[in-house]
């Protein structure tokens, strides 16, 4: 309104009254959730141990030397770009050698050892660098006919050919990288302290190809991926360096899937956020989907035989936000959603199975959430809409239906904790790395992300892992590649174990 106080009607003032109100009373939300993440405890109080943590924000003086690393980084990368590669460095001779000798199969005796062949490669064994020395002899008839074929013992298959780098040497690379999240400029100090030259180009060298012998194993997934009838999505930024960007890099984002059911993850790399990002996975897609409310999913939501499913962990904290603007009904709201999370812990702790599990739910959980609707249906209208507690109410009756169809099956998951957990790794090493060297390189880490996140479920160790797929994977028939997978690994290895 335009005009002056003492020209307004008693109605336009008492409507201007009530403006204000709202705007004070959100203002005051708003400063009361900045002042609980900055200076109150770190997580909810009604949330589960394994729900992640977010930082709200850097002082001034960390964004300087995040953004000063930042830049010195991205000119590293850019200037050696264009280095020409000098050659293979010669190994070190201080290193202690171990000798492999390889013999033509076949009998012998009848031929002569005219010489041999020496193919040596850099490897990595706990706490020691070694050479592994092949040595492969030569032979030929001892009749000494020209005609006589030279027979020479065949090499094992490389994974990089023509590479130094052993196969225990670049899984502990690519494990210190992604599962401890140490650059790569760093781990180069590791092989100067040890007096092996490594020059940069090389150690970048050996993780791209390295990662390329993933893409076999990755490309099975996808297609596994796409046929599961249960999936849990979410996603994740990624910074990568573009080329059309001189000062700045492009906010990528990880798409990542999350079957609960058998512990399949699939993280895939988008250039963006768009409704199309997910296409290439959830397009054919049939089953349950369960997202948080974004309204990315909702097209693969509406497709026909998918149900949707929300997140009870979105909501929850929405109302856990709301507790400085209303108290009083943000508490009892989540007095409803930690009696649901009660009923949870039970069938987890009495390991019920789906058929149980969903009866309990049923029995126990239903009246839970009919008595929370009515209770949302009735404090709604006496709410202010754009208030934090009626945001919060909102949001949860608007997704009402989706957060409640996990009681239609016992192997659904109540919220989305499991696959944001996925997430870690990729939050966690994107504060050391800083940012992908390209969205080609993105999509490798995209890779290795997913199998060392299916490590992490089957409780196996992902260098010992990544090493028996680096040992197999040139020899493995395509129609057999999945059984490289870690959770077949880990089968293999009991049964080897039990015999």
């Amino acid at each position: 309104m335009n005009k002056p106080l003492d020209q307004l009607s008693t109605a336009e003032l008492i409507a201007l009254l009530g403006e204000r109100d709202q705007r004070i009373e959100k203002l005051e939300g708003i400063l009361a959730k900045f002042q609980k993440m900055l200076f109150g405890q770190k997580r909810e109080r009604f949330e589960s141990p394994d729900q992640l943590s977010l930082p709200f924000e850097t002082t001034a003086e960390v964004q300087q030397v995040l953004q000063e690393e930042l830049t010195q980084k991205v000119e590293y990368v850019r200037r050696k770009s264009g280095a020409v590669h000098p050659g293979r460095t010669k190994l070190p001779e201080h290193l202690p050698v171990e000798e492999i000798e390889l013999y033509p199969e076949g009998n012998l005796e009848e031929m002569t050892c005219i010489g041999k062949e020496i193919t040596e490669e850099l490897d990595y064994v706990p706490a020691k660098f070694i050479i592994r020395r092949y040595i492969r002899y030569k032979y030929v008839s001892k009749a000494q006919d020209d005609k006589s074929p030279i027979v020479i013992a065949a090499l094992p298959s490389r994974l990089i050919d023509k590479s130094i780098v052993g196969t225990g040497l670049l899984a502990s690379i690519l494990t210190d990288k992604y599962v401890d999240h140490l650059p790569l400029y760093r781990q180069l100090q590791r092989f100067k302290r040890e007096n092996i030259p490594i020059a940069s180009s090389t150690l970048d060298g050996w993780v791209r190809q390295g990662l390329e012998r993933l893409e076999i194993l990755y490309g099975w997934l996808v297609k596994d991926t796409c046929g599961k009838g249960y999936l849990q999505a979410d996603e994740t930024t990624i910074k990568v360096l573009d080329s059309t960007k001189k000062k700045d890099t492009h906010l990528g984002y990880y798409w990542v899937y999350h079957n609960p059911v058998d512990g399949t993850v699939l993280f895939d790399y988008q250039k963006g956020r768009n409704q199309e990002a997910p296409q290439k996975i959830l397009e054919g897609f049939k089953g349950y989907l369960q997202t948080d409310g974004y309204i990315g999913y909702d097209p693969y939501a509406a497709l026909p035989g998918v149900t949707h499913l929300c997140c009870w962990a979105h909501a929850r904290r929405k109302f856990f936000e709301a507790q400085e603007n209303d108290r009083a009904r943000a508490e009892l709201a989540l007095v409803f959603i930690g009696k649901l999370y009660e009923i949870e812990a039970h069938c987890r702790e009495k390991k019920l199975t789906p058929k149980d599990r969903k009866a309990y739910r049923l029995d126990k959980a239903l009246p839970v959430l009919d008595a929370f609707s009515k209770w949302l249906t009735e404090n709604y209208a006496q709410t202010l809409p754009k208030s934090a507690i009626g945001m919060a109410m909102a949001y949860t009756m608007r997704l009402w239906k989706e957060l409640s169809n996990y009681l239609l099956d016992g192997v659904l998951e109540i919220d989305n904790n499991t696959v944001e957990n996925r997430i870690r790794p990729v939050a966690l090493g994107r504060k050391n790395y800083l940012f992908a060297g390209s969205h080609e390189a993105a999509q490798r880490a995209a890779m290795i992300y997913s199998f060392f996140a299916m490590c992490k479920t089957e409780e196996v160790n992902p260098q010992h892992w990544l090493k028996y797929l680096f040992d197999n994977v040139m020899d493995t028939n395509i129609q057999k590649i999945h059984e490289l997978l870690p959770k077949n690994y880990k089968q293999s290895l009991a049964k080897n174990h039990t015999t």
